[in-house]
């Protein structure tokens, strides 16, 4: 600022001209005053837009945190809903807690479990319709679909919608496992039944289990003694086998398996001491047959009414097979025991059979002695076998 008297320089907060002495002008000092200059006015328009734009982004930053606490606040409402099993109100409380916060993506994975769950709900009111038609195959057909489409999720809620779904499969089972045992089923029948009462998680099927398992053990015996009383070793043991598949702790068919490998172990031992016992017999007789199969029942030396010398007996095979062409091999000695002459005549008939008799005789033309001076003697007799 300049002295409107004589032009000079004046500084700030300075009420007289230092050159001039001359006394400033009121409204001067007071334009000189920094305190007392005017505030612009075109810097109030920024201010309250930035002033209306920080207030506006609080209350709706509040407002969005009470939303989302409400969201949330629902949320926990549908959780206690959904696991209590009450879906159909669980699912309208996410609802509203998507209205409020639609980014919520816990709620929406909650929302989709929870209309799955209803379905499987209505499903399985389907399935124990069915089961009290006893429609057995059609409700376990859509009690495992319903299984199929909870597989995906996880988590308390589902945990206990599975329980839920595999309770009511045993049930169904259940119903339908009594049903075909009432109808007196087959023994191959009862053995497929038995792995669908052991697949049956409850107290019941153990006990429908036991019952069949028994039924088992029981067929089986009686089945495999008839085989071991035939000497039907090995068909026996093959049941047996087969029935401990099924009852593998069963005492009375491990015992049984004990006695059958006991009995055929002492059979095949006696069987092979017969059948030695047979060949040592077969060989005896063979040599009895070979050696000695004719007895020598009568021969004698006498005249015909020819005056001839005649030489005749009776021979019996103690062979045990025909035997044929015996032939009798003999010497005609004197009453000084000189052979005079020797001689083979055939047995008749040709063939003999165990404990036949045969004929022979010989009539001897050129011996010229009284028969009261002869004797004969057979040197051996010999014979075929067939």
């Amino acid at each position: 600022m300049h002295c409107p008297y004589c032009g000079s320089s004046i500084k700030e907060n300075e009420s007289f001209c230092v050159i001039c002495g001359e006394k400033l002008p009121e409204d001067l000092e007071h334009r000189m005053n920094p305190n007392n200059r005017k505030f612009n006015k075109l810097w109030l328009v920024p201010i309250g837009v930035f002033t209306f734009f920080l207030l506006s982004s609080i209350i709706f930053y509040i407002y969005l945190e009470n939303r989302s606490t409400q969201a949330q606040e629902l949320y926990n409402q549908a959780e206690e809903k959904v696991l209590l099993g009450e879906f159909a109100a669980g699912e309208q409380f996410l609802k509203e807690a998507l209205d409020l916060k639609s980014n919520f993506s816990q709620a929406d994975t909650s929302l989709l479990f929870t209309r799955r769950a209803i379905e499987i709900q209505s499903s399985l009111a389907e399935a124990d319709s069915l089961l009290q038609e006893k429609n057995y195959s059609e409700a376990l057909s859509i009690i495992n679909g319903a299984e199929n489409n909870i597989e995906n999720f996880y988590g308390p809620a589902a945990s206990d919608l599975i329980s839920v779904i595999i309770s009511q499969r045993n049930e169904v089972k259940m119903e339908q496992l009594q049903e075909m045992l009432q109808n007196d089923p087959s023994i191959d029948d009862l053995k497929l039944l038995l792995w669908e009462a052991d697949a049956i998680d409850e107290e019941n099927a153990e006990e429908i289990a036991k019952s069949i398992r028994s039924q088992i053990v029981d067929y089986t015996f009686s089945k495999a003694s008839e085989q071991l009383n035939a000497k039907h070793f090995n068909d026996a043991l093959l049941i047996v086998e087969d029935g401990l598949k099924y009852a593998p702790d069963s005492e009375k068919l491990q015992s049984l398996e004990t006695t059958i490998n006991n009995e055929q172990s002492s059979f095949e031992t006696a069987q092979q001491e017969r059948l030695e016992q047979a060949m040592n017999t077969a060989q005896e007789e063979r040599e009895m047959n070979e050696s000695d199969a004719v007895n020598l029942l009568d021969i004698v030396v006498e005249n015909n009414e020819q005056g001839n010398i005649m030489v005749k007996g009776e021979v019996k095979s103690v062979a045990t097979v025909p035997i044929n062409s015996i032939i009798i091999d003999y010497v005609i000695l004197n009453k000084n025991e000189a052979e005079i002459d020797s001689n083979e005549v055939f047995v008749y008939p040709d063939r003999l059979y165990p404990d036949e008799n045969g004929n022979f005789e010989f009539t001897h033309f050129d011996i010229n002695e009284s028969s009261q001076n002869l004797q004969v003697e057979v040197n051996k007799i010999t014979w075929y076998t067939d």
